[in-house]
């Protein structure tokens, strides 16, 4: 409120007005109304009291954004999940002595796809139009077998999963040293806003359905198989550094040719086995039909940075392939020294023969 009041001087007379302000000046903030009935906009003025009471409102604003975001993170991670384990042991599998042994549990194929077959183990609860409504607490399993040897698990028990791998190790071959193993969760929220929300080590979904079991399936697969492949790879590289290693201190290598071809005949096989078998290029049927899966086979596959192990992979095997051109080089270049050397002796041999014949009929002659 502002008090106005004369001012006088000993004459009595009015010589100015002064205006005494009782509380500090108001700093004005212009922003428009949205309750203008003008075409143009309106702006309202707030002073210093009038900001100092919307903070507080402004504050529980944002606290309730927080806590609301607190609540969603809570309420995923106690989601119940669906656990999947993806497995490999060998390098093929018989996919039809499997099915021939298992023919109640083989759920016929969607797409053209022959390299693997899904089997369902136990009864599920509900199923409306192809669509299993959910796996949480279910006794229902499914297991999806790839030909070139990897074999994926949803909702199998800890106790329960060597039993299922027997099934599949019956009809294997190349089985390997170790088994490799990788873990990984779905979880099933009816409520989602969208269709499918990625998180740490797992994948939210409306629903998982047989399609989504054939999809996530195919890249944790492959995912595991390329892993051992890699591993492989390594192991070529290591030789080859080793060699290296040799020849930078002595000057020379004492690999034989057989071994050598051995380890071209190697790298070249496992790099036809990511692209041929595992397909890891193929997108599958199921993602090119319907734009949901081919969502989660996209951030799956960056999930589990398959293009970007597979060009590590592409770099070594260029590694190995830089080194076994250059010992090949070496190794012809000792052959084409050797059969210098024979030639040389040959020659030799052929003139001593030569200087002796004629020595022979001189004294021949002589006598």
């Amino acid at each position: 409120m502002v008090a106005i009041r004369p001012l006088r001087t000993n004459s009595n007379s009015i010589l100015s007005l002064a205006a005494i302000i009782t509380f500090p000046a108001p700093t004005f903030s212009l922003t428009p109304s949205l309750h203008s009935t003008d075409s143009s906009l309106t702006y309202r003025c707030y002073s210093h009291s009038t900001r100092s009471r919307l903070a507080p409102r402004l504050a529980i604003c944002n606290s309730s954004l927080d806590l609301k975001h607190e609540e969603a993170s809570v309420h995923q991670d106690l989601t119940p999940s669906i656990p999947v384990r993806a497995f490999l042991f060998s390098t093929s599998v018989d996919l039809k002595g499997l099915v021939e042994q298992n023919k109640p549990n083989f759920i016929p194929p969607a797409s053209r796809m022959t390299n693997y077959v899904v089997l369902r183990f136990g009864n599920l609860r509900t199923e409306l139009n192809g669509l299993y409504s959910s796996l949480r607490g279910d006794e229902c399993c499914f297991m999806v077998v790839f030909q070139y040897g990897s074999v994926v698990l949803f909702n199998v028990r800890d106790h329960e999963i060597d039993g299922y791998l027997k099934l599949v190790k019956k009809h294997a071959s190349g089985l390997l040293p170790e088994t490799r193993k990788d873990e990984y969760e779905v979880k099933e929220e009816p409520n989602l806003v969208t269709w499918m929300q990625g998180g740490l080590d797992y994948i939210m979904l409306q629903y998982l359905n047989i399609d989504g079991i054939r999809t996530i399936g195919s890249v944790l697969g492959q995912s595991i198989a390329l892993d051992y492949y890699v591993r492989q790879v390594d192991g070529i590289v290591a030789e080859f550094t080793d060699i290296n290693r040799v020849m930078e201190k002595t000057g020379t290598f004492t690999m034989e040719r057989k071994k050598l071809f051995q380890l071209v005949g190697k790298a070249n096989s496992n790099l036809a086995d990511v692209i041929i078998k595992l397909g890891l290029f193929e997108k599958s049927d199921i993602a090119w039909k319907d734009a949901k899966y081919a969502q989660i086979w996209e951030y799956l596959r960056d999930e589990f940075e398959l293009t970007q192990r597979f060009a590590s992979l592409d770099f070594k095997l260029k590694f190995v392939e830089h080194n076994i051109r250059f010992l090949q080089e070496i190794l012809q270049n000792r052959k084409s020294d050797f059969l210098e050397w024979v030639i040389i002796i040959l020659i030799g041999a052929e003139i001593l023969i030569s200087v002796y014949d004629l020595t022979h009929k001189s004294l021949v002659l002589s006598l």
